[in-house]
């Protein structure tokens, strides 16, 4: 059966495609019109919407699809030529579909219309984004004209991106039976975390922030290491990084070594995106007999392609030369001729992150500052003295001076209360 929505030249294959079909054809003769509206109940509970129902679904498949004009808009913005023509042309059926009102019972249209959410957050893409979807819809409801319409969706591409990367900041790889293709999967519970979270670190946290900023400028950026102590803040200044900066369209995918092998079509489908991204490889190490450093090695130098100037490599480890070594790699007894070759190898991993970023465990004065400074902005009231006499009993039985276990401490004060 004809639809409307089969008049589009650049929104094809829309997310709820056939759940729109169905709306669309709705009447009081309709046999199906029960499971229409259970399609839009589901959508409403997975993405924590209320409001208008049918035009939050419209307002979603706009923010997801993924064509040449919302990809040429995103975090740049209105762009010039013929493409224009088609986009308004498109913007003007979605226009009608906003306003379109199905022939069916009253209150259940005016429960479509009016739907009180569960008050839940969404599964699938995180609260912020979430309610500016539901702005978005109210906006696009709300446009006088075509050309109103569609600086309202351009607007929404240029401050926040299109489909999944545009909606979230943290992705994973899921594998998939292919051994050669990745699926990139989003994360939508992210932690919080930001540079002013993490006490000390100071010079650390400059260079990270400078080389990150010169990336997202376009400037000649360094793939990064951040090695040193456990517990330091290594993975959290990644996380923190992420989040002062997904604004400026910065994503991260969080990748695992037995996942390297996914790294050549990890770069094919990020390379031609407007978005810059960065790897992250966390508690980076590798044991002698392990052999997925080689897969790394290729994409960060040495591959004859060219790794794509949106994308750099963050990893984190405990160790600053990434590969395990032993005094028999320095011998010239071992069973391989070449012992010096041996140990060039394992160096030459580490010597291709360009910044490299030392975390130590911070002295007794340090320790103490990032617990006081933990403790004030928590709201924990007791005196200085005590909570540091406390403080020192406990890193002796929980790992040492670090800001993991100062954090661990002023957690464990706080369930006390």
């Amino acid at each position: 059966m004809y639809s409307i929505i089969d008049d589009l030249i650049l929104y094809r294959n829309l997310k709820f495609e056939d759940t729109i079909r169905e709306f669309c054809s709705l009447n009081k003769d309709s046999v199906d019109t029960s499971k229409t509206i259970a399609k839009l109940l589901e959508v409403a509970g997975e993405y924590g919407l209320d409001g208008n129902l049918w035009e939050n679904v419209l307002a979603l498949a706009l923010a997801y699809n993924e064509n040449v004009y919302s990809k040429a808009t995103e975090i740049i913005g209105e762009t010039k030529g013929s493409i224009n023509t088609f986009a308004l042309h498109d913007f003007k059926i979605f226009k009608d579909l906003f306003h379109f009102v199905p022939d069916i019972d009253d209150e259940l249209l005016d429960a479509i219309s009016h739907y009180v959410g569960n008050g839940r957050d969404s599964k699938l893409v995180n609260t912020r984004v979430r309610d500016r979807i539901l702005r978005l819809s109210k906006q696009l409801s709300s446009a006088k004209s075509d050309e109103e319409f569609k600086n309202i969706v351009t607007e929404f591409y240029k401050e926040y991106g299109v489909g999944k990367f545009g909606l979230n900041k943290a992705f994973r790889i899921e594998e998939s039976n292919d051994l050669n293709s990745a699926n990139i999967i989003p994360i939508t519970r992210v932690e919080h975390v930001y540079l002013e979270d993490i006490i000390g670190y100071d010079i650390q946290k400059k260079k990270l922030t400078h080389n990150t900023e010169s990336f997202i400028n376009g400037k000649p950026a360094n793939n990064c290491l951040l090695y040193g102590d456990a517990g330091t803040g290594k993975s959290s200044s990644v996380k923190a990084i992420v989040n002062e900066y997904y604004d400026k369209g910065l994503r991260i995918i969080e990748i695992y070594k037995h996942q390297f092998r996914y790294l050549s079509d990890i770069l094919e489908q990020l390379k031609d995106r407007n978005y810059k991204f960065i790897i992250y490889m966390d508690d980076l190490s590798f044991e002698e007999s392990e052999l997925e450093y080689k897969y790394l090695k290729a994409i960060l130098e040495g591959g004859f392609g060219k790794r794509p100037e949106n994308i750099l490599i963050y990893a984190t480890s405990n160790r600053r030369h990434l590969i395990r070594e032993s005094f028999r790699d320095k011998t010239e007894t071992d069973e391989e001729l070449h012992s010096r070759d041996t140990v060039e190898e394992k160096l030459s991993l580490s010597a291709r992150f360009g910044e490299k970023i030392y975390y130590g465990s911070p002295d007794k004065k340090e320790f103490n500052g990032i617990v006081l400074s933990l403790a004030k902005k928590h709201g924990i009231d007791m005196d200085e003295k005590e909570i540091l006499a406390k403080a020192n009993m406990w890193e002796l039985s929980h790992g040492g001076m670090s800001g993991r276990s100062a954090t661990q401490f002023i957690t464990y004060l706080q369930g006390q209360k």
